[in-house]
């Protein structure tokens, strides 16, 4: 089916619906009464699917509390208040579902812009991953550095620290480009400011959790701190978490040793504010001596 196929299809479903602008009008509640319609000409394309105004978009016709319904849609980013043809979706929320799918399957198989490695001054090292699709299949190459990746890092960090920080792209890309420079400059300011002897940053290509346990026993680190990308959910591609552990080893380390803070992006946990969580818990884990289930 080529693209004409597609556009006189798409336009027979409009005609249909009654929808010549392209798109159904929302019903203006309260809350969306000053916003801009999200409708178009017959000529004009439909609107960034991305948009605030598409996402906040009321698609429930004749609500019996329409204020009720408006300050439901601007309390949440969950998709709510949008409507339905019978039993089925309507076609302005089902094409945001499917450009959010999208974006979410991108993150995970996009490479690391090298602009990006550039600009940032880390150097990088690689797991025993070559590609993206074995990335995905063995999680368990993920996990260990390669033996060229073990010998940079060795010439290249400063041994005993006491916190590492390591940054890798995980399970999306996104979180890495979309939240370093707001939450690496002020960790490590954080750091320093604490007192604490930082290591040098460095970024793992096709990074898994584990391989934080791999490179503190290489370094003999106090604390690794992990920034990586986490899975994305729909529409959110932009998620990372900071995994800590004190004292990690490739062979005593458990999952209940790692603290865990996830959720760190703009509409999540704000990265300038975990920086700030994420050092206060490396002084505890110091402190303390411990991580994890034991820290208090």
């Amino acid at each position: 089916m080529d693209q004409k196929q597609i556009e006189a299809i798409v336009d027979a479903v409009l005609q249909q619906m009654n929808a010549p602008t392209g798109l159904p009008r929302p019903v203006q509640t309260a809350a969306a009464a000053t916003a801009p319609s999200v409708s178009a000409t017959d000529d004009s394309p439909l609107p960034d699917l991305a948009s605030e105004e598409v996402k906040r978009w009321i698609g429930v016709t004749q609500p019996k509390n329409s204020k009720a319904l408006g300050d439901l849609r601007s309390a949440t980013n969950a998709r709510v208040a949008v409507g339905r043809a019978g039993t089925r979706s309507r076609t302005l929320p089902y094409l945001r579902f499917l450009a959010d799918h999208s974006l979410s399957r991108d993150t995970v198989f996009k490479e690391i812009p090298e602009e990006w490695i550039s600009r940032t001054g880390l150097f990088i090292v690689q797991t025993q991953i070559s590609d993206k699709d074995e990335y995905l299949t063995r999680p368990d190459l993920g996990r260990k550095l390669s033996e060229e990746g073990r010998k940079l890092i060795s010439e290249k960090c400063v041994v005993q620290p006491q916190v590492q920080v390591v940054l890798s792209d995980g399970l999306s890309t996104d979180a890495m480009t979309a939240n370093y420079d707001e939450i690496l400059p002020p960790l490590i300011k954080g750091f320093e400011s604490a007192g604490l002897k930082v290591g040098t940053p460095f970024f793992v290509k096709y990074g898994r959790v584990k391989v934080e346990d791999e490179i503190g026993e290489l370094l003999k680190a106090d604390v690794v701190v992990l920034l990586i990308g986490e899975r994305p959910g729909l529409g959110q591609s932009e998620s990372m978490s900071a995994y800590m552990v004190y004292h990690p080893g490739v062979a005593t380390t458990v999952e209940s040793d790692r603290t865990v803070i996830s959720n760190i992006h703009k509409l999540g946990t704000p990265p300038v504010e975990a920086s700030a969580v994420i050092v206060e818990t490396v002084k505890k884990m110091i402190a303390q001596k411990t991580s994890g289930i034991n820290l208090k």
